[in-house]
Parts: structure tokens; C-alpha cells; sequence
């Protein structure tokens, strides 16, 4: 079974649905063989410099600081039920095409599940950025990966076909936002479904 995981690392239901996706496979049965691949999206593509989130939130949904917090206070209390502690006040927004660019790197060193994982932690949970050079070495590094191989990354074009790739067989697979799952590229999962959703999807592509 292959799954494919197109996601943003700035996208708090994309923590929240990977705990879901790891939960319905750890449902199948024993000895049942799973790849999961990573796919970039962006969900701000065109991002310059950084802003707080808060603020993107308020410009881009018109709403007023106590609805952004009520908004944001929703999705902490929905990460806890996964065992998150998502802490969503001091987080900043911006470009996320190198971070992608860090994970392609990652998986061909087979440590892209790992680096995907601590750069969300490192995201939603502590507080941390994700967009400058020095802020993805740090994480990349907290993983084992090679601080000179990733600042070379980030001198090159390496991986920007990929990002580009990935991010249009997804506009043609009919996603406009993430997360989106496709199994076997016959089952799709939009957004962060509830668990069931996860488990019976899962559960019918192996039957098939």
C-alpha cells in the first residue's frame, strides 16, 4: 500500500492528520506493507519575508484578534486529543518551499519521516520558525542531517522541480488545500477526517 501525503509543515490540521494516518495504519493487519511519501504543498507559495500568524489570520479571513484566538484556541484543543500540545501564540508565518526542499533532501538520506516530525514539533509545539537557512539547519541537524549538504541545498535549485511537481499533480488530483491523502492513487482523504474515516479507507484499499 502506498500513500501519499501531500501536506504544508505550517499547517496545524497536518500534524493532526498525520496522528491519524500513523493510528489507521498501526489498525491493519499485522505484516501489511506501507509506504508513505511525502508530497510539498504549499499553502502560501508566494510568501515574502515573515509575519505572525495571528495577524496573517486576521488579514486573510477578516476577523478581529478574539476570533483568531477562539480560531486558534479550537484547533490547540483538537491537536491535544492526539497527544499534541500545540502552543499557537507566538507562531510566524512565511515560505515554505525550502523547508520542502529540506524534506526531499531528507528522504533521499532516509531520514524524511524523522525530519517531518520534528519540524512539526518544532513548529506547533515550541514556538520555533522554520523559513530561514539557520532555522531549517538547526532542525535538520537535530535529525542527523549534514549542516554543509543542507546549506548547499539551499544554494542550488536542488529539489524546486519536485516541490513544483508535487504541488500541480495535486491541483490536478482535485486538491486545493492540504492535508489531502491519496491511497494507492485510487482512495482520496481531503482535509483531517475524523479517525473512522482514516481506519475505513485504509482498511477498503487493502481489500481491494
Amino acid at each position: 500500500m502506498i500513500i501519499d501525503v501531500w501536506s504544508d509543515v505550517v499547517c496545524p490540521w497536518c500534524f493532526i492528520g498525520r496522528r491519524r494516518l500513523q493510528k489507521a495504519i498501526a489498525s491493519l493487519p499485522e505484516g501489511t506493507e506501507v509506504v508513505v511519501r511525502h508530497r510539498a504543498f504549499q499553502l502560501n507559495p508566494a510568501a515574502v519575508g515573515v509575519e505572525p500568524t495571528s495577524e496573517l489570520l486576521a488579514t486573510k479571513y477578516r476577523l478581529g484578534k478574539e476570533q483568531v484566538d477562539e480560531m486558534q484556541a479550537n484547533v490547540c484543543a483538537i491537536a491535544d486529543g492526539e497527544g499534541l500540545c500545540y502552543d499557537l501564540s507566538d507562531t510566524l508565518s512565511g515560505n515554505t518551499r525550502n523547508a520542502h526542499r529540506l524534506l526531499l533532501h531528507a528522504e533521499s538520506v532516509g531520514k524524511q519521516d524523522e525530519l517531518l516530525e520534528a519540524m512539526y514539533s518544532t513548529y506547533f509545539e515550541k514556538s520555533g520558525a522554520l523559513f530561514s537557512d539557520d532555522d531549517l539547519v538547526a532542525v535538520g541537524v537535530s535529525v542527523g542531517l549534514d549542516e554543509p549538504a543542507i546549506r548547499q541545498i539551499f544554494k542550488s535549485n536542488d529539489f524546486e522541480d519536485v516541490v513544483e511537481q508535487d504541488q500541480a499533480l495535486a491541483h490536478q488530483l482535485g486538491a486545493n488545500g492540504v492535508p489531502f491523502y491519496v491511497v494507492d492513487m485510487k482512495y482520496g482523504i481531503s482535509g483531517a477526517q475524523p479517525q473512522e474515516v482514516f481506519n475505513q479507507t485504509l482498511h477498503t484499499a487493502l481489500a481491494r
